[in-house]
């Protein structure tokens, strides 16, 4: 369906890089409608082997449809309806992939909400748009795993998982969000150290929101704190919560998701 030159539902970016593989990127756009469309977009990039399916996504696709709001929402390389193979995928290409899809499904001004790798590449794709001379509307990051494959998985790594990396290409990592274990990289490792963030100031331009819960066990509630440090220079808010765990899927977590991107 066409609303206003806009193709709703599921579609594809295509997408191509210099020694990879092309992509074909699924993406689901809902287009504004009536009062909705005099006011900002909506970008969800989402977390680490998660899809557009999932509870945030579609949640506030709901939300989306109910206020006539703009939303875009879609797979990473190897996730959900897209192609490729989740183990070949990097920070890098991922960044590539959500630029893309930036590019070619938004119009004017746009929050972007980044859950947890997806808050990483969220602040990564604010920096190349403030080096663009543009910037985001704002920014609502979910529990935020910035620098995650250095700080969280390469620095708690005993020698046992570091020499799995190094000399066996790959870790099978337990994962408590699924009875596969997730592959963790020798090239996701290396490959990150090119985008990390946390040793340095980070400049968005633009009102940050951090949601954070403090049961967190994938992101510790530290991290944020961490992260805040970093984004001294723009308008930042945290709001941790007691009994948040790392998803913040529960009801009243993805009500206080809408209401901090309604009130932004």
């Amino acid at each position: 369906m066409v609303v206003d030159g806009v193709e709703e539902g599921l579609s594809f970016v295509d997408l191509s890089l210099a020694g990879r593989e092309p992509w074909r990127i699924a993406r689901r756009i809902r287009a504004a409608r009536g009062a909705g469309a005099e006011r900002p977009g909506v970008m969800l990039l989402g977390g680490f082997k998660s899809d557009m399916q999932g509870s945030k996504a579609t949640h506030l696709d709901a939300w989306a449809e109910r206020e006539g709001r703009a939303f875009v929402r879609f797979d990473y390389s190897g996730h959900g309806e897209s192609s490729g193979r989740f183990e070949d995928g990097t920070i890098g290409d991922w960044l590539a992939q959500s630029l893309a899809v930036f590019e070619a499904s938004t119009r004017g001004p746009q929050i972007l909400v980044g859950s947890s790798m997806g808050g990483w590449l969220a602040l990564l794709m604010a920096r190349r748009l403030v080096e663009q001379g543009r910037r985001p509307h704002a920014l609502v990051l979910i529990a935020p795993a910035v620098d995650f494959t250095e700080e969280l998985i390469w620095k708690n790594a005993d020698d046992v998982i570091r020499r799995a990396i190094l000399e066996e290409g790959a870790w099978m990592r337990p994962s408590p969000y699924s009875p596969e274990p997730t592959p963790i990289t020798r090239r996701l490792i290396e490959e990150g150290r090119a985008h990390l963030m946390l040793e340095d100031v980070i400049r968005v331009n633009a009102p940050v929101h951090i949601m954070q819960g403090m049961r967190d066990e994938d992101v510790p509630y530290r991290h944020a704190l961490r992260l805040m440090e970093c984004l001294a220079c723009d308008p930042v808010v945290l709001t941790l919560v007691m009994e948040g765990d790392h998803r913040l899927s529960r009801s009243e977590d993805l009500a206080h998701l809408t209401a901090t991107i309604e009130a932004l």
